[in-house]
């Protein structure tokens, strides 16, 4: 048997040491409980929990691998059954797939999304289940993507079976029980079982965080353990995750992660305390209970090494917390005259005494669970509110430019309920720059039942208590609110604020990137790049219809040589038949679009129509003089292939942009103040879910391209292009199982999203043949004694037109008993005849009852279906918008209130949206105008944002020239 993915091999690098991943302002030490601590926000870049890397494990002990010669053996034999390691397969009876289901009461509910904040019921519970047998793949009569369940059975595979593709099935990694993956018969309650166990179950955890139904983050944790990535489980085990989009599960990850690294530096802490002697009972139960980081820090922080201790602590030391404890049990028989020692600082007077007493019980009201719950339950029914003011220092020395910045946080005051994200990182951002003051106001009305509930409630002593002991019992509530719990309030409050504006900063972020990296290509046109520039000229680069560079050259057009230039533009433009130019929207921008505008206009450039489009030009500098680029174009100056950039932008965006460290785009909001490695995690799993899902051809994407795609990394990426460059190109998708470093899970999460002309194939593979011919006619009579040589890739291997689509190579089998069921012929797949085939036939049996017969599932049937439909060719980025085409300018000056323009989304935020209307100086189109009547009917919706490279009609309502600012109003999406 082969060993283990590599990502499972390795110990997990993936939560960094304890004080690293505190903000700054959770990093409370004993000083936070002796006086009200105030919240200081982190620096810029600040580290959060760090999500895994592509090539880290979650933190499984594995065995270690079997030597090379053992692996070697296993794989020249021949293995009929293996076992799935994705999901367990149904039998032929069981028709049609059921997935574990929440209780009974949350069966009508609407499926959750991320979007809808649904109520999660109180107890969530996942049902246990018990093995059975089921079939060998081999019989080829089920499908490979469902999970039958019958009541709460889930159904268990047999342990030999692996659906690892003719490969050594892997070493069994030690499963967590799952209602999805491979079954264990004694589950031991409903938990899913972790590395760190805690007093909290993280499948209930993950789900009222998250608002995902429970038996869906069950199935999702078996799922991101066995290393699937996001762009499979969206596209291929639809039916597992209730048909979450990519963005649910990439923020259902990210929580999984935060709460895992919270149960495994809360273990960490357990084990350092227990070693140092001060692990009581008492505090491990308080530690295990911590749901974040705050709670562990604040249950932690006095036990710290280095601290000086807390005031409790030094009471403790001095031998008084018998007199607190009988205070609560006992206080009949408490005389706290006998603890007064007159030679012992802390206990030379009773009123020493009363103080330490006093710490004592004030620090075990705070650390208590019950206490804690109420006050945080208190605030949710309460008016909080979180104020910012203009700092005193600031104020006088400050620079004027950046305090006008602010200028809307000078006085401001809003329900932390209501506040929107991007106040919260303003505010955050002013109070960094020392520009503002930012507290956290709970009202006295809390404070007042609190400790009215603390003293006749929870903490109400067991016998009377005297005038004097009741009094100090009263200090201590007070003590323990003021000094303690306030502040931790505060910074809970903050730290939750800041957390969940910076996820929605990084989702913005991702959204906007999806949207650009999906723009539609423009192909079959030769293009003119331009990267302006004044002193230097502007860069120009013509490329062919297939990103071949034909000519580079510089031109000088804003130094008064712009006439004798243009001839120059004109003779390239007329020699080269390019009729598109593409303009960097970087320095000269403006001055080089008016240049071209008003040859247009002349009509210049006849009998050419030229037009021409504006292009962010945002990386393109970075990446001129990246390592790739001087690969990809070494006798290329930087300066020219920034221009070479700008036009492939417009060409196949996704291609290029790829080639960019995704945070350079710019197409965000506070990027530098959120956590980089948050982003960074973000970013690149977006990439890869566009470029997995756009798909590419492997037989001619470059290296850089073939990295992003879900399962592959540089060094895979590599081997591939090697093997390419040595065999010739592929022919089916089960060639990619011969490359050096693809195993069977990453065989398994590409083969998808890989695609095969099969043209180029078929004119492969008839030439080759005739190579073949020619030369066994040559050798025949010399080859008879010889020992017979291994045939060719090409002469053992056969395209299949399968590989041109979406369906996954599990479903195959499938595929080709739907195609039977239909009278179709795979070589048909992508013409009008097989859409007429399927229309037919799913219009008599339906969806479900086809699925019935082909006993799969109907999101397995749909993805078939929607393979053998879609044209040769088919880019899901067709549905998405071009680059916006012009002829004329409009200057800033020529804009009135009431002027109706067209233009292109340039970047969504929260508060409103950027358009870009050709001045220069994109407008803004405030949230509030952006209603749901005015979107687009067509477009599949997530919400009612717009993203980046939408074409727009909008009236401008208000023009501020001296502040540079226009405010649009939104007429309709085109």
């Amino acid at each position: 048997m082969s060993s283990l993915p590599r990502r499972v091999k390795s110990e997990a690098k993936a939560l960094t040491s304890e004080d690293d991943e505190l903000p700054s302002f959770l990093n409370s030490s004993s000083e936070s409980e002796e006086e009200e601590e105030e919240w200081e926000p982190r620096s810029k870049i600040a580290k959060r929990p760090r999500l895994p890397k592509k090539n880290e494990a979650k933190t499984k002990k594995v065995a270690a691998p079997r030597s090379a010669v053992a692996r070697k053996k296993v794989k020249k034999a021949a293995i009929k059954e293996e076992m799935d390691v994705s999901l367990p397969i149904p039998p032929a009876e069981v028709n049609r797939m059921q997935l574990l289901e929440p209780k009974e009461e949350d069966v009508g509910t609407k499926p959750k999304t991320l979007n809808q904040k649904p109520e999660v019921p109180k107890k969530m519970e996942i049902n246990s289940f018990q093995g059975k047998k089921v079939k060998s793949l081999e019989n080829d009569e089920e499908p490979s993507t469902s999970v039958p369940v019958v009541g709460n059975q889930v159904k268990h595979e047999k342990s030999e079976e692996d659906f690892a593709f003719d490969e050594p099935p892997f070493k069994k990694i030690k499963s967590t029980t799952c209602p999805e993956g491979k079954p264990v018969k004694n589950l031991g309650g409903n938990k899913v079982k972790e590395e760190f166990e805690m007093n909290w179950d993280i499948v209930q955890a993950l789900s009222e965080i998250t608002n995902v139904e429970s038996w869906v983050c069950a199935n999702l944790i078996r799922l991101f353990q066995e290393e699937n990535t996001i762009p499979f489980i969206a596209r291929y085990r639809k039916e597992l995750i209730n048909n979450l989009e990519a963005d649910a599960l990439r923020e259902v990850q990210q929580t999984l992660e935060e709460l895992r690294t919270v149960a495994k530096k809360t273990h960490t802490m357990i084990q350092k305390l227990k070693k140092e002697g001060k692990l009581s009972g008492c505090l491990l139960t308080a530690l295990l209970n911590c749901r974040t980081l705050e709670e562990l820090d604040h249950v932690s922080a006095p036990y710290k090494t280095g601290s000086k201790g807390t005031k409790a602590q030094r009471a403790k030391q001095l031998g008084l917390e018998p007199a607190a404890l009988s205070l609560l049990q006992n206080p009949m028989e408490l005389n706290l005259f006998s603890y007064i020692r007159p030679n012992t600082k802390g206990l030379s007077t009773i009123q020493e005494v009363e103080a330490g007493v006093q710490h004592i019980l004030a620090d075990i009201f705070a650390k208590d669970k019950d206490t804690l719950d109420f006050i945080r339950k208190l605030c949710q029914q309460r008016y909080i509110c979180i104020q910012s003011a203009l700092a005193k220092v600031s104020s006088k020395s400050g620079n004027e430019k950046d305090i006008d910045k602010f200028q809307l946080y000078h006085e401001f005051s809003c329900n932390i309920k209501n506040i929107q994200h991007h106040q919260i990182l303003a505010i955050n951002r002013g109070e960094n720059l020392k520009i503002l003051t930012v507290k956290v106001n709970i009202p006295d009305g809390v404070k007042n039942e609190f400790c009215w509930w603390c003293v006749n409630e929870r903490w109400r002593p067991k016998q009377f208590l005297k005038p004097e002991l009741m009094r100090i019992l009263r200090n201590s509530v007070e003590d323990a609110y003021k000094r303690l719990i306030y502040p931790l309030l505060c910074r809970e409050f903050r730290s939750k604020l800041t957390s969940d504006a910076e996820k929605e900063s990084v989702m913005m972020f991702g959204r906007n990137l999806r949207q650009l990296l999906l723009t539609s290509p423009v192909r079959g046109r030769t293009l003119m790049g331009v990267d302006p520039g004044y002193k230097h000229g502007c860069k120009l680069a013509i490329i062919s219809p297939t990103s071949q560079i034909l000519h580079t050259d510089v031109v000088y057009l804003h130094s008064g040589q712009g006439f004798r230039e243009a001839e120059k533009i004109k003779r390239l433009l007329l020699q080269y038949n390019c009729s598109t130019v593409v303009i960097g929207n970087g320095t000269a921008c403006r001055e080089t679009e008016a240049y071209f505008a008003d040859l247009i206009m002349k009509k210049y450039f006849a009998p050419l129509d030229v037009v021409y489009c504006i292009v962010s030009e945002a990386g393109a500098s970075i990446y001129s003089v990246s390592p790739e680029a001087s690969k990809e174009m070494p006798d290329l100056d930087p300066n020219l292939r920034s221009a070479v950039s700008i036009a492939r932008r417009v060409q196949d965006p996704l291609a290029e942009l790829v080639k960019i460290e995704p945070k350079h785009i710019g197409v965000g909001m506070y990027q530098h103040d959120v956590s980089q490695t948050l982003l960074k995690a973000t970013l690149d799993s977006v990439v890869e879910e566009c470029v997995s899902f756009v798909g590419v051809d492997i037989n001619i994407c470059s290296e850089i391209l073939l990295r992003h795609i879900a399962g592959l990394n540089a060094n895979r990426a590599k081997n591939i292009i090697e093997w390419r460059e040595k065999n010739g190109p592929f022919i089916n998708r089960e060639q990619l199982k011969e490359v050096k470093g693809l195993g069977p899970k990453s065989f398994q999460q590409c083969a998808g999203f890989i695609r095969f002309n099969q043209e180029y194939i078929k004119t492969f593979c008839s030439s080759k043949k005739a190579e073949l011919g020619s030369h066994a006619l040559l050798t025949k009579a010399g080859a008879q004694g010889k020992k017979k040589s291994k045939p060719t890739p090409c002469a053992s291997r056969q395209p299949n037109p399968l590989d041109q689509t979406c369906i996954h190579p599990e479903s195959y089998s499938i595929a080709m008993r739907f195609l039977s069921f239909i009278g179709g012929n795979a070589n048909d797949i992508g013409k009008s005849d097989m859409q007429q085939k399927v229309n037919a036939v799913i219009q008599k049996e339906g969806l479900e009852g086809t699925a019935k017969k082909l006993n799969t599932t109907v999101h397995t049937l749909q993805l078939i279906i929607d393979g053998l439909t879609q044209p040769e060719g088919f880019d899901i980025r067709t549905d998405f918008d071009k680059p916006d085409f012009k002829r004329s300018i409009v200057c800033f000056e020529d804009l009135s209130v009431g002027t109706v323009l067209t233009g292109k989304v340039e970047n969504a935020t929260p508060f409103g949206v950027f358009v870009d209307i050709g001045v220069g100086k994109a407008g803004l189109i405030p949230v509030r105008n952006i209603t749901e009547a005015k979107l687009s009917k067509v477009k599949k919706r997530r919400s009612l944002g717009l993203g980046p490279g939408e074409r727009v009609e909008v009236k401008v309502l208000n023009v501020d020239i001296p502040r540079l600012r226009i405010t649009l109003d939104l007429i309709r999406v085109l």
